[in-house]
């Protein structure tokens, strides 16, 4: 059986990979340059963060997270190429609104491939969480009329290579995914480079894209590897969902973009629904433990 504090370090270091990947929306704003600018450099800054982190932890064997890679490694790898290019793709054939939108069903597609591909039955509470975020996702940014089924399309690929990297993560513990994650940030920034403008950067912005490298990519990855071989794959998904509602929030305190009514409410309901599905964990955790 899981140990409960194995299970509370999932909870943290999926939280943080949240809480780092929903900075994107910040450095977007911070930094004027177009979307394969920003990415190819962000994949070469988080590379080398990896790197560096992956050396701190194996110190002289750190050259062994590449040398024994296996199928689960390659996949990974290709699911993290595949799911960045389906998300910029996505972005200039529907509204941000839209792939949010179809970004929120993650915690049903990682449920269900968690019971084909595992075994794992999802809890009720977990289940009855996912709903309650998935209905405060909607209200937050709603249908527009502006997306398009190319687009739409696209960012439902792109879920679902999220949603398999979970399961994948949480199937091989024991996989190399740092130093996957590491070449999939290379080749992630290898395929945007020609298509930005990465040497017409000043050096003001290469410091902030290195910030953004480190924090987004970096953080972002190495915390999820840590966290999601250690959860279920609809809790996983469930608390990563939490990226939706902080994402404007740093932008609003950054730069005052006040958020709508309703993502404010539907922000509020997303938090709600995960501390609910914490807490309610906790209890049942301590319950069984007593």
């Amino acid at each position: 059986m899981q140990s409960r504090r194995d299970y509370q370090l999932g909870i943290l270091f999926v939280t943080l990979s949240a809480v780092a990947w929903s900075l994107a929306g910040y450095f977007t704003r911070l930094i004027p340059l177009d979307s394969f600018t920003l990415l190819a450099w962000r994949g070469i800054f988080g590379a080398a963060s990896l790197l560096l982190v992956l050396i701190l932890f194996k110190g002289r064997d750190w050259w062994r997270e590449f040398t024994g890679m296996g199928k689960p490694e390659l996949a990974y790898i290709s699911l993290t190429v595949a799911g960045m290019i389906m998300f910029i793709t996505s972005l200039g054939n529907t509204s941000v609104a839209h792939g949010a939108v179809i970004y929120a069903t993650i915690p049903f597609l990682a449920a269900g491939l968690g019971w084909f591909f595992l075994g794992e039955i999802p809890r009720r509470n977990a289940v009855i969480a996912s709903m309650i975020a998935i209905a405060g996702v909607i209200l937050m940014v709603g249908f527009g009329s502006d997306g398009g089924l190319l687009g739409d399309l696209l960012a439902f690929g792109m879920t679902c290579c999220m949603a398999l990297s979970i399961i994948l993560m949480r199937k091989n513990p024991q996989m190399s995914a740092m130093g996957a994650a590491c070449i999939g940030a290379i080749l992630s920034s290898a395929i945007c480079w020609p298509l930005g403008a990465p040497l017409d950067v000043t050096n003001i912005q290469l410091f902030q894209l290195a910030l953004f490298g480190i924090t987004n990519s970096a953080m972002g990855l190495a915390f999820f590897a840590l966290g999601s071989k250690r959860l279920p794959a609809i809790e996983t998904a469930l608390i990563g969902a939490l990226d939706t509602p902080l994402a404007p929030l740093w932008v609003w305190l950054a730069f005052n973009e006040q958020p709508g009514l309703n993502t404010v409410i539907g922000g509020g309901i997303v938090f709600a629904a995960v501390i609910f599905h914490v807490v309610t964990s906790q209890r049942r955790a301590t319950a069984v433990t007593a």
